[in-house]
């Protein structure tokens, strides 16, 4: 697209439990939490402060999830997004997931993008990937 320019402002994951799973993004994935509302929503912050990087957990229905083009109880499936970690901060990211008992995949190499990710699932089998540049 040409003429301006996008960004990922949020993302939105539907999730079975979210006190289970704030604490998964809080604790496990080291998110700053930003704001709950009891059994529906929690919000964190996703990039540096001050910008409006935001990931929630939310249970329930979205807006205009009615014209969704799967079938109800489908029409959001497991996603995968990867969280950019500065290189010198990875591994202890990954040591951090792994010291909570989640199972972590990787390293993985990437000539083509000269980075290394890391690979985890949380509660709700959405893949998260640590992601970071080589030096």
């Amino acid at each position: 697209m040409s003429g301006f320019s996008t960004g990922i402002a949020e993302l939105v994951l539907i999730v079975g439990d979210v006190p289970r799973s704030a604490r998964f993004y809080e604790d496990v994935v080291g998110l700053e939490a930003v704001s709950r509302t009891g059994d529906e929503w929690a919000w964190f912050l996703a990039g540096e402060p001050g910008t409006q990087q935001r990931i929630a957990v939310h249970k329930g229905s979205l807006l205009h999830e009615e014209h969704s083009p799967h079938p109800e109880g489908h029409r959001f499936g497991n996603v995968h997004f990867a969280l950019e970690v500065p290189r010198d901060r990875l591994e202890a990211a990954v040591e951090h997931v792994q010291g909570r008992g989640v199972e972590v995949y990787g390293p993985t190499h990437f000539d083509w993008m000269n980075a290394t990710s890391y690979y985890f699932y949380d509660p709700d089998g959405n893949l998260l990937e640590f992601w970071s540049r080589e030096a």
